[in-house]
């Protein structure tokens, strides 16, 4: 798709982010969430994200977006974050995805992190591709992990490393 733009999110933005986040829960292939979420939770996320960035179509409509939380409280993992992307039904596999993960790998570099983490679902295979091609590496296997829907799921360990902020 071409005519997207990237954008720092701002808290007006929420409520696209809730209803994409939503469609992610609803399809049960992205999270072990399973209720759907409200704005103001969205809302929160505003006061400890490392980073948020948005996408918008052509129209302007956010598309999809990506979020970096902090890893864990310690100060020795201050530099990591851990991340999600997400992208509206109606939008994916048009490169939004792709556009989202430069413009967070970006932020996080900018905002000093040396590496970004997620696990995915094995069966997430769009996702495991997208992230192979922004140069996330596969390093490792958490087995049943959790539950989705009484069923023991594993996930996959995928993490990029930011090398200008190793120092």
């Amino acid at each position: 798709m071409t005519g997207l733009k990237v954008r720092p999110a701002r808290r007006e933005d929420a409520a696209a982010i809730t209803e994409i986040y939503n469609q992610g829960i609803e399809d049960r292939i992205a999270t072990f969430e399973t209720e759907p979420r409200a704005v103001a939770a969205i809302e929160a996320w505003f006061d400890t994200a490392l980073a948020i960035v948005v996408v918008e179509d052509p129209a302007g409509e956010v598309a999809g977006y990506a979020v970096a939380h902090p890893y864990a409280d310690r100060c020795c993992y201050r530099g990591i974050g851990e991340f999600s992307v997400y992208v509206r039904r109606s939008h994916r596999g048009h490169g939004v995805g792709a556009a989202a993960m430069g413009a967070l790998i970006e932020a996080a570099r900018e905002k000093g992190l040396w590496k970004l983490l997620s696990r995915v679902f094995p069966e997430n295979r769009a996702s495991l591709a997208l992230m192979a091609r922004m140069g996330f590496e596969e390093i490792g296997v958490h087995r049943k992990h959790g539950k989705l829907e009484g069923v023991w799921m594993d996930t996959v360990i995928v993490e990029r490393l930011i090398p200008e902020n190793l120092d």
